[in-house]
């Protein structure tokens, strides 16, 4: 597993995260990792990568497939095309040697993780998956204070996605994540990151399951009077509705492109965007769809129910009906409590019958950039793992600590298909 520096470095899907979270990494650590090769069918995106990091044009490829058909020609493979894409570029690299990092969700169903962890094995190639938020400061902060016992034994731990109304809006509604059939379910889509970090929080593994959800909003029959089919074709409630395409992309203050926000979701409706760009976008694109018009089907609540194999009991709850997007956090014990806001990175340790300590996650000096810290973290442990040391931290997302996550995903989506019954974990794994 051990390599020397720099690490070379195959990515293989170039958007968001292939092109503008990890590809950024060599800006950061060019002694540690250069990319070496890359695989995209949109022209524009590869042709800008390519000139970016100085790729070599016969390393450049239309598709994954074509990529890993080839000698290996890098030492790990990062794998960042869409959902259901996962299984096969991920079982072609690792058949061809490489080691992965593997953007979550592992795959969308049982028997693809299972191809997945089996070929890994067979291959003995290691595979790290972008559970990210484990690597964050706001949760390794949590998780050291339950370790040192700052509240006793661990009973309940309650959990918050809050997706956000535009970015429910952008990625599940308009777009790539909208429909169960192209991609997967909405839980182990968006929340399989919650779902890890409950476990390692707990060190355990879940018993049994239950789940209920719906799409309940983002449907036809609740449209406002006067909506039309696009946002720019005549809308007749555009002023008074927050999912309007142009209040998103354009005006903002935190995602549009008149405040100066090229990053995602603008960079989503166009490469190296521009405000013509993204009003061509939204006139002509999926990204200007009524959110009552799409054909979108994932649930935009869902609350998840688990009782760990110790007896521990967690609640995650995932909603789109929220300002902003980011996690929020109690965890209850014996001896105290943690409370925990991931947008204002503040934690709450308050010890029953003694003086509560905050502590500022931002104030600890370290980069919290993309997921609170997390990507560039995770990124900086794998290329330490690949070219230094050979061993893995104790923390690091392998296929095995984070396969338990995408069980307890499976689980809870099968209970909230059949009228929220508890479903055994044990049937799951068998």
């Amino acid at each position: 597993m051990k390599m020397s520096y720099p690490v070379r470095v195959a990515i293989c899907g170039l958007g968001s995260r292939g092109k503008d979270t990890h590809a950024p990494v060599c800006d950061m650590l060019p002694e540690e990792m250069v990319i070496a090769a890359i695989a995209e069918p949109i022209e524009e995106k590869r042709e800008y990568v390519r000139k970016r990091y100085n790729v070599p044009a016969d390393r450049c490829f239309e598709t994954g497939e074509a990529m890993f058909a080839g000698e290996r020609l890098a030492d790990v493979a990062f794998i960042c095309t869409q959902d259901a894409m996962h299984v096969g570029h991920a079982v072609a690299a690792l058949e061809r040697g490489y080691h992965l990092l593997l953007e979550k969700p592992i795959a969308t169903s049982q028997e693809d993780v299972a191809r997945i962890q089996q070929t890994a094995k067979r291959m003995n190639r290691s595979v790290v998956v972008c559970h990210v938020l484990r690597y964050a400061p706001f949760f390794e902060t949590i998780h050291d204070a339950i370790v040192r016992g700052e509240i006793g034994d661990v009973m309940c731990i309650q959990a918050l996605e809050n997706v956000g109304y535009w970015h429910q809006a952008h990625s599940f509604v308009r777009g790539n994540w909208r429909r169960e059939e192209e991609s997967t379910f909405m839980l182990l889509a968006k929340c399989c990151h919650d779902l890890d970090y409950l476990v390692w929080l707990t060190g355990q593994r879940c018993a049994r399951v239950s789940s209920f959800g719906s799409l309940r909003h983002f449907r036809p029959e609740c449209a406002p009077e006067g909506a039309a089919a696009r946002c720019t074709a005549g809308c007749a409630a555009k002023a008074g509705c927050p999912y309007d395409a142009e209040k998103i992309y354009l005006t903002n203050e935190h995602t549009g492109i008149l405040h100066g926000n090229t990053d995602w979701p603008c960079c989503i409706l166009a490469q190296e965007p521009t405000e013509e760009k993204i009003r061509k976008a939204i006139d002509e694109g999926p990204y200007g769809r009524c959110v009552y018009a799409c054909d979108n089907d994932v649930v935009d609540s869902q609350i998840v129910n688990m009782e760990m194999e110790n007896g521990v009991l967690c609640q995650l709850m995932m909603s789109a009906f929220c300002e902003h997007g980011g996690r929020t956090i109690r965890v209850l014990g014996t001896h105290g409590c943690i409370e925990g806001d991931m947008e204002s990175n503040v934690l709450r340790i308050r010890p029953f019958g003694r003086p509560e300590t905050v502590i500022d996650v931002a104030a600890l000096g370290r980069d919290l950039a993309g997921h609170g810290g997390g990507d560039g973290r995770m990124i900086a442990e794998l290329l330490e793992m690949h070219g230094r040391t050979g061993v893995p931290t104790k923390r690091m997302t392998t296929l095995e600590a984070s396969g338990e996550s995408h069980y307890i995903a499976f689980a809870a989506e099968q209970s909230r298909k059949h009228g929220g019954m508890a479903v055994e974990m044990k049937t799951i794994r068998e």
